[in-house]
């Protein structure tokens, strides 16, 4: 039996990343991961990888990455955060994550997203009658 993404959860979505992601983060120490929801279906997601120095014409070798605690830990942080996700369908999550004192701490920014294109769907100008255009300037 074949399951096709729109049959899963949003939260069972989210898991998915986090194994996708799991080799990526174990070499990451800090950064942002972050999935783009469209009808509450993540399509694209991936993580930005802070900044990478450079001294003398080459890059240091990151340091440790997330261990699979932290992971887990960052992962269960993210599942709670869609909690917070309120009506929309259309957005993003993006999780800015770092390790400190062997703790992993994330901040979840919600974005979402409207077309105003839907919106004239829904609502017909005639509707709304011509004194409402005025309003607008």
């Amino acid at each position: 039996m074949h399951v096709r993404t729109e049959q899963l959860s949003l939260a069972r979505q989210m898991d998915l990343v986090f194994h996708e992601l799991q080799e990526e983060l174990s070499g990451l120490n800090s950064g942002t991961v972050f999935v783009q929801i469209r009808n509450n279906i993540i399509g694209k997601f991936g993580v930005r990888h802070n900044p990478l120095a450079g001294r003398s014409g080459s890059f240091a070798a990151e340091q440790e990455g997330l261990t699979s605690r932290q992971q887990s830990s960052f992962r269960v942080m993210a599942l709670e955060s869609l909690k917070y996700k309120k009506r929309w369908t259309h957005g993003e999550i993006s999780y800015e994550f770092a390790v400190r004192q062997g703790m992993v701490v994330v901040d979840a920014t919600l974005e979402s997203n409207y077309n105003m294109a839907n919106l004239m769907i829904r609502y017909p100008r005639s509707s709304h009658g011509e004194a409402s255009d005025q309003s607008f300037g």
